[in-house]
């Protein structure tokens, strides 16, 4: 039995009848011959698995009341079937048909009696091809240790022989009284933790203003707080080098920052990573920014085009992996986040991307101020009960509805393998994320780099965001903006999309 840290339980408070804590990924994979079962395949390597991998078979137990942070138990009652699940696309299996799939079965809660993962095996693709959807709670792993869950899940020889299976057993529930037990003793330890992560920080922020001392603090804390969260003008683009902000004042509204539903809608494209790499070079600089500039631009036109882009820029909430490699247990979150400017209100390409450039390197500089770190011991001190209440009441008065959050998106890179990876002999060709959304932030775009290949992948509410096809084609064609602005040498040019119904040009339509 382990407890969860703060932050991972975080993720399980977090959810609301329409927020949820889950995060998924969608891998494309080809048939290694005519007579592959897909299902069979998967059944058979999970099975394999279920030992090795401890988020696998771990299960939710509740300390009564909410007072302290939940536990995770080895499931004695573990099933397969419950998890490991098999559907088909109807003819003629576009691209829109299984983003309708994926965007179903992310909206829907998962089943805390039982450990929090599920996977679907999607046949019916109209390529060719099939898909296989895993859907992981949050509580469970991050983006980076997901990245390395897939890494243990699949293969770099596509004859490599399916894993032994691990024998294990899992362990009896522990009484209402054991669970009260272990609270007191953590609980007559916070007050200790809360009094020095309170210092540790008030230190922190002291250092970044460039106070000597604590007690100098206390005396220059109102000009300390001022220079720290004032944002200046935009225009003047100063040095990140010269301030470093943490923004706290509302960001400017979008259609898509508003109290969300329970309902999801899902799109994807894809471009070569080859591209990127060319925009980078002819700019000087990084994939990241490049990434970056490309969302912007896109939400831009997406903006312009339904009368709604503001006269601010807007912002990004990026999370940013905080692991070194060095930690005991690679199944907990190790995440933190950064705020980045989008500039928006910008019409110029070249210099859309120079901008990201500069807000990427200030928003870095956030974690000077308030180091990742602090912000997981406040986690970890953080009552239960009162976290849990305070997203449900916001859920139920609506404030998404009535005051706006510093960001308007999530925006997250996540780099992925060059090499090729298979599963049960089936090579991957796309690895596609699929995020989560909340109230007064219905959008989240991520981005996977596998291979050769950049996809993206942007998730919304059904109702703010009705048409989210038409905002990821944006992406792609930003893409092409960035080209004509740059005189750079398309890697490989711009490709309609390939089996989505009804696509102009198609190549491969589905029939």
């Amino acid at each position: 039995m382990k407890q969860l840290s703060g932050l991972d339980a975080g993720f399980l408070y977090m959810e609301t009848p329409t927020t949820y804590g889950h995060v998924n990924g969608l891998a494309i994979y080809e048939r290694p011959s005519p007579d592959f079962d897909p299902f069979e395949a998967t059944y058979e390597r999970f099975d394999a698995m279920v030992g090795r991998l401890e988020p696998m078979r771990r299960r939710l137990v509740d300390v009564p009341f909410r007072l302290d942070h939940p536990y995770w138990i080895d499931d004695p009652d573990f099933d397969l079937d419950y998890h490991v699940r098999h559907i088909g696309l109807a003819p003629p299996g576009g691209a829109d048909q299984l983003g309708e799939q994926v965007s179903r079965i992310v909206g829907r809660p998962m089943d805390r009696s039982h450990p929090l993962w599920e996977v679907y095996v999607i046949e019916g693709l109209g390529d060719g091809r099939w898909a296989m959807l895993t859907k992981t709670h949050h509580a469970t792993i991050d983006g980076a240790s997901g990245v390395l869950l897939l890494a243990l899940l699949t293969d770099t020889d596509p004859d490599a022989p399916l894993p032994e299976p691990v024998p294990w057993t899992g362990e009896p529930v522990p009484s209402d009284s054991e669970l009260l037990q272990r609270t007191i003793k953590h609980l007559a330890t916070n007050p200790v933790k809360g009094a020095r992560l309170s210092l540790r920080m008030v230190r922190n922020l002291a250092e970044a203003a460039g106070i000597d001392s604590v007690s100098s603090a206390a005396a220059q804390a109102r000009d300390a707080l001022k220079a720290i969260t004032s944002g200046g003008s935009n225009d003047q683009l100063p040095s990140p080098v010269d301030r470093t902000s943490i923004p706290l004042s509302p960001a400017p509204p979008t259609p898509w920052n508003r109290t969300i539903t329970p309902h999801r809608r899902f799109a994807m494209r894809s471009t070569a990573l080859e591209n990127v790499k060319r925009l980078k070079d002819a700019t000087g600089c990084t994939v990241n920014d490049i990434v970056m500039a490309i969302c912007t631009g896109a939400l831009r036109e997406y903006l312009l085009r339904h009368d709604a882009l503001p006269d601010e820029p807007l912002r990004a909430m990026v999370p940013v992996s905080i692991r070194t490699g060095d930690e005991e247990d690679p199944w907990t979150n190790r995440v933190s986040a950064i705020i980045a400017d989008l500039p928006t209100n910008c019409d110029d390409p070249l210099e859309r991307i120079r901008r990201c450039h500069i807000a990427m390197q200030g928003a870095k500089r956030q974690l000077d101020l308030v180091p990742a770190d602090a912000i997981s011991e406040l986690a970890q001190v953080a009552p239960p009960l009162v976290a849990t209440t305070a997203m449900r009441l916001q859920q139920r008065l609506r404030l998404a509805d009535r005051f706006n959050l510093p960001t308007n998106v999530v925006i997250s890179n996540v780099p992925g393998p060059r090499h090729s990876l298979f599963f049960a002999g089936a090579k991957m060709t796309n690895y596609i994320p699929v995020s989560t959304i909340a109230d007064d932030m219905g959008l989240n775009i991520t981005v996977h780099s596998y291979l050769d290949r950049l996809d993206f992948g942007l998730i919304a509410d059904r109702e703010l965001v009705p048409d989210l096809w038409d905002l990821v084609d944006l992406h792609i064609d930003e893409v092409a903006r960035l080209f004509d602005a740059t005189g750079a040498e398309w890697a490989e040019p711009p490709q309609a999309p390939a089996w989505r119904r009804g696509a102009a040009g198609s190549k491969k339509q589905a029939t």
